[in-house]
């Protein structure tokens, strides 16, 4: 319990320093002077005497109720990344219990808020899933990989689809034009390799990769884990019911950002947040920064103070802040979980219908 804490106090000191460091630099230049003379204890003092202000000033600007729907959105997306691991643990006969899952999902959220990315959670995710069963570890880990996977496909879709009644905004900024050409490519390169995931074809171009596959260093491990792979191909209407859980959590997502517009007084286009926000969302999550923070935050200044969309650059800056000052707290809460997560209690392998009835 002591070490969890000390970690847990550690990291958050990191999340707010990095943060206080950004408000400290911004209130430092408003005065005129230079942030990058001053020496890095003149930097940590700056942050930290106009870093909470600044960060207090910019949370006050929106409405309580816009911001206590923002955390109850926020929540919600949580609570939906629960359900679909939980049916893509059932693919490979594993069964968790949803209040297991979601300490381990919560966890999973409080590391993703210093981890590179919006992924980085994901690795402490896998290994509490690992440490769950005795029998199937391997297919424990792929889970988290493909309920990642299928999150990030479903949100690119989601971002792809929403271009349709975007095409004349996207058209008329350069900018914008070429978010949107990015995220078409990682939506076809995401494509392409849940196609070769969970149905393969490589073998039947070149019969002897998997035996060149099983030479590799953790060949058997690698093979296990794309057995376990293809076991989703092969689930049915898996696939269908994990993307509809994905689409929904998309469209709450961009409800978040919604409310928060409204209760910051933005004039601010719905349709236009809704290809915004989840391409936004899908290029933060690349292990770039802890936590996407500062791409993110580019990225939102960047697009919403484009001409055709007009926001002032504080207030594209404010709207991504609160976003994010809505997962943080979720991320605290996960902080809490960790600090007090109980011994592992093991996954249960599904009883398959057909071994029920011969038993």
């Amino acid at each position: 319990m002591g070490w969890r804490l000390a970690v847990c106090v550690f990291l958050m000191f990191w999340i707010l320093h990095a943060i206080f460091l950004n408000e400290g630099r911004q209130a430092w230049e408003r005065e005129g002077q230079s942030w990058k003379e001053l020496s890095p204890v003149r930097q940590w003092q700056a942050a930290w005497s106009a870093g909470p202000p600044e960060l207090w000033r910019t949370l006050r600007l929106v409405d309580g109720t816009a911001m206590l729907l923002s955390l109850v959105f926020m929540g919600l997306t949580l609570v939906l990344g629960v359900i679909r691991w939980r049916l893509v643990l059932r693919v490979l006969g594993l069964d968790l219990s949803l209040g297991r899952a979601a300490e381990i999902s919560f966890v999973a959220h409080f590391f993703n808020s210093f981890l590179l990315g919006a992924t980085g959670g994901d690795l402490l995710k896998a290994y509490y899933a690992a440490r769950e069963t005795h029998h199937k570890k391997t297919e424990a880990v792929v889970t988290v990989v493909v309920d990642r996977l299928l999150g990030l496909f479903a949100m690119l879709v989601f971002g792809c689809l929403m271009m349709l009644p975007n095409l004349s905004l996207l058209h008329a900024h350069p900018r914008l034009a070429a978010l949107a050409g990015f995220i078409l490519l990682m939506t076809a390169g995401c494509g392409l390799a849940i196609v070769l995931f969970f149905w393969g074809g490589v073998s039947r171009f070149w019969p002897r990769s998997r035996a060149w596959f099983r030479k590799l260093p953790k060949g058997e491990l690698l093979e296990q884990c794309v057995d376990a792979c293809r076991e989703f191909g092969r689930a049915g209407a898996f696939l269908w019911k994990a993307m509809g859980i994905s689409m929904l959590l998309n469209l709450v997502c961009v409800l978040q950002f919604l409310v928060l517009a409204n209760g910051l007084k933005l004039n601010l286009s719905p349709l236009a947040l809704f290809v915004i926000v989840p391409m936004i969302i899908c290029v933060s999550a690349l292990p770039v920064t802890p936590s996407g923070l500062g791409v993110r935050e580019n990225l939102y200044v960047l697009m919403l103070t484009a001409p055709e969309i007009n926001v002032a650059a504080t207030q594209a800056l404010s709207l991504s802040l609160l976003a994010y000052a809505g997962s943080l707290f979720w991320s605290l809460i996960g902080g809490v979980v960790y600090a007090s997560l109980k011994e592992r209690r093991h996954l249960t392998e599904v009883t398959e219908p057909d071994a029920a009835g011969a038993s």
